[in-house]
């Protein structure tokens, strides 16, 4: 791991400046807490308007593809990134389990574990049903704890209540953390294989990948050589740079739209 990634404004300039020259470069991008502050309703959370400044610039300059990776369904990162039928913003949803592309084109993957799914998302609510704080969300391959309202010791209640739930009933399913969400997936896709299906796609030959959680370390961990992975905010990652915080991703991303069009 490398806590110590730097974040020096030489660095990054030197690995916007290389973004910039590539022939054909994916920016790929985690959503909450890396475009979007962390809110404690996820529905209410909205990409900063300097981000999506950016990214419109990024979308619309030549030889380059932008995506939003991230662990939210395709349905709900369409509605919280605010997406319009002339997007160019591919979507990949459910950590690379589900995709929308530019033109309306959607992965019509059927969910065979369905039935067991929402057995098991009920059985959920029902256990944490008394649990202060803490909720189930519904998502298209499993569901999510989340406990960022909880106090801690509720918190590890509602954790050991659901991971019991799932090592009886499902225990292939995939387990994930993240920063106050457990969740357990039928589908074992990932964020790195979801970079992986996107390179591949549109042939690029760089890519630019930026999250905030642990979720987002195997994206980080499975960049090529040429590749920039940053971190936003604090934990170890992998990642050889790191910003502070959204706003200042937002600030690199203009940057880097800058690079991409200049001239």
């Amino acid at each position: 791991m490398n806590p110590e990634a730097t974040s020096s404004p030489s660095d990054l300039d030197g690995a916007v400046e290389r973004a910039g020259s590539a022939r054909h470069l994916l920016v790929a991008l985690d959503f909450d807490g890396t475009l979007a502050p962390l809110v404690d309703d996820p529905m209410s959370a909205r990409m900063l308007p300097a981000a999506r400044d950016a990214l419109d610039r990024l979308s619309s300059a030549p030889e380059t593809t932008v995506a939003l990776v991230s662990g939210r369904t395709l349905e709900h990162l369409a509605e919280i990134s605010e997406r319009s039928p002339d997007s160019r913003i591919h979507l990949a949803g459910s950590h690379g389990a589900e995709f929308w592309h530019p033109g309306g084109e959607q992965d019509a993957d059927t969910d065979d574990d369905a039935e067991l799914r929402d057995v098991l998302t009920d059985r959920a609510e029902a256990m944490i049903g008394g649990l202060d704080g803490a909720w189930i969300e519904r998502k298209r391959f499993g569901f999510g704890l989340h406990t960022r309202l909880s106090d801690p010791q509720r918190a590890a209640e509602a954790i050991a209540r659901i991971d019991e739930l799932v090592a009886a009933h499902a225990p292939a399913w995939r387990r994930r953390t993240g920063q106050d969400i457990l969740e357990f997936a039928s589908r074992h896709e990932g964020k790195d294989s979801a970079i992986r299906r996107l390179r591949e796609l549109v042939g690029a030959d760089a890519v630019v990948f930026a999250g905030d959680d642990v979720t987002d370390e195997d994206a980080l961990a499975s960049l090529e050589p040429g590749d920039i992975g940053i971190r936003v905010g604090g934990g170890e990652s992998v990642a050889t740079y790191r910003v502070a915080d959204a706003a200042a991703l937002a600030v690199l991303l203009g940057r880097l739209a800058e690079a991409r069009t200049r001239g």
